[in-house]
């Protein structure tokens, strides 16, 4: 038998015997077996408690063009100056580096255009150091050819995620430069 005392005026809701109930942000699972090995910390009793602070999500923009002498000549990272959304505040707008919260699975994207023509960008998507996937444009005719690429990484926690400019330039302006991901779900 579980007794569970509300305050008053605290929502609860539930539509079945199935569904959660949604606490304040806190999910409240009761189960009548063991449940799944799905991140929940689970007691003997077979409750499963897990917390809504598992959304991550973030998605930056580049408002300007990124010309190698506006960044670290050392690192060639790709800053971002606008962030348009930041869910848990894991992407750090200063350094344009996601770190990761929590061992899980996450989808990352990005999508770059070049500024000039007879001109090649290559994009590198790093992480901990060490390229993963990289995007190309190299079309000496065209002035504002895109290149774009996404994955799915396995991360361990305080893992971390950002662009690096190979070579090139990058436009910037109306925001075609972006930067983006989320936790697919955690392990």
């Amino acid at each position: 038998l579980l007794l569970l005392l509300l305050p008053a005026g605290c929502p609860v809701r539930a539509q079945n015997d199935t569904e959660p109930i949604v606490l304040e942000g806190k999910c409240l699972v009761v189960c009548d077996s063991s449940p799944s090995a799905d991140g929940a910390i689970t007691s003997s009793l077979g409750i499963s408690v897990r917390s809504g602070s598992a959304k991550v999500a973030f998605s930056a923009t580049r408002s300007t063009n990124h010309e190698p002498s506006e960044m670290s000549n050392r690192t060639m990272t790709i800053y971002f100056d606008q962030v348009l959304v930041n869910i848990g505040n894991h992407f750090d707008l200063t350094s344009s580096i996601f770190v990761a919260p929590r061992k899980g699975i996450y989808s990352f994207s990005f999508h770059v255009v070049k500024v000039y023509n007879r001109q090649t960008i290559q994009v590198s998507l790093m992480q901990n150091g060490y390229p993963v996937i990289s995007a190309f444009a190299g079309d000496q005719d065209v002035t504002r050819e895109a290149a774009s690429n996404g994955v799915l990484l396995l991360m361990e926690r305080e893992d971390k995620v950002h662009l690096k400019l190979e070579r090139g330039n990058l436009m910037g302006g109306w925001k075609y430069s972006t930067f983006s991901g989320f936790l697919v779900f955690p392990l």
